[in-house]
Order: structure tokens, then C-alpha cells, then sequence
């Protein structure tokens, strides 16, 4: 994580500052000012025109009773996107316009899945494991889970569970 943010916050801005007055030297200090804001312009009309799509495809999602996860996650790509390009420096705006256009965002969202899949694996089945003693999983009938984190006091007595697994005597 320290290598990821030395990157970003260390690395990045001087390889932009590097970028602006390379191009400055070529094209010259008002034209690539000039180029820095029209792109700015330029992407801030494309993250609101994206941002109005993705707001419409959550809604529907909504309305149809799904989970909104891809849209959601669309949603927060053109805001990251959006401020990428609002950023001055050429780097960030390549790097927005990725995150801004549908194509190349449905390719990041397809290897931010992947990644997160691999990662969390191991997640998934340690969360799973608490359900695997109940046949079903989950809360026992009548019985749901407090999400909130309220506590309230038990004054059922505990169901029994039966018979555990057999001890070393017990199986020969």
C-alpha cells in the first residue's frame, strides 16, 4: 500500500509537471495552457452526460428489483473519472477518459472483479463457514440478525443442538 501511495502522491505529480513542460517546450506555454483547459472542459461535459446515464440505469435496476452493483459501481468510475480530468496534467486526463468512456470502463470493471475475486476468496469462505454446522444456513426459523448493532436482551432458553461430532472413544 506505502509503494501504491508514493506512487500516487510523490511520483505522479512530477511525471505530470515533467509531461506540461515537455509539451510547453514543444508547442508552446499558451497552447498547451489552452489544451489543458479545453480537455478539462471537455471532461466535465462527458462526466455529466455519463453521470445522467448511470443514474438512469441505476433507476431502472431499481425498478426492476435488482441489485444495482454495476451501476453503482459505473457511478463511481465517472465521479473518479471526472475529477482525473478536472485535475490539470495530461497523465490523470488519459487515465480519466478511461474511466469515462463505457468500453474501456466495462474492461476495468472486468479486471477490478477479477482482482477482487482472487482476493477475496478466502474471505467468502471464511464467511461461510459459520453457516455450514445448520443445514440451510442462516438464522433459525422466527429467529433474524441484528444488523443495526443494538443489543437486546435473550430470554429464551438456548436450542439445543444435539449430539456433536464423535469423540475418539466413540468411534472405536
Amino acid at each position: 500500500m506505502l509503494p501504491l501511495l508514493f506512487l500516487v502522491f510523490i511520483l505522479l505529480p512530477i511525471a505530470e509537471l515533467w509531461l506540461i513542460i515537455e509539451i510547453g517546450g514543444s508547442i508552446g506555454v499558451g497552447p498547451t495552457l489552452a489544451l489543458l483547459i479545453v480537455d478539462s472542459l471537455i471532461g466535465a461535459a462527458l462526466a455529466r452526460s455519463q453521470s445522467r446515464v448511470a443514474w438512469e440505469r441505476f433507476n431502472i435496476a431499481l425498478a426492476e428489483g435488482r441489485i444495482p452493483a454495476k451501476e453503482v459501481f459505473n457511478g463511481a468510475m465517472i465521479i473518479l473519472g471526472g475529477a482525473l480530468l478536472l485535475t490539470p496534467g495530461f497523465i490523470t486526463d488519459i487515465f480519466g477518459l478511461i474511466l469515462l468512456i463505457p468500453p474501456t470502463r466495462a474492461v476495468v470493471r472486468a479486471f477490478l472483479a477479477r482482482l477482487a475475486g482472487r482476493r477475496g476468496a478466502v474471505a467468502f469462505r471464511v464467511a461461510e463457514f459459520g453457516y455450514a454446522k445448520r443445514p440451510g444456513g442462516g438464522p433459525r426459523p422466527g429467529q433474524s440478525y441484528d444488523y443495526e448493532g443494538s443489543a437486546s436482551e435473550v430470554t429464551e432458553p438456548a436450542p439445543e443442538l444435539g449430539p456433536g461430532p464423535p469423540t475418539g472413544e466413540e468411534r472405536g
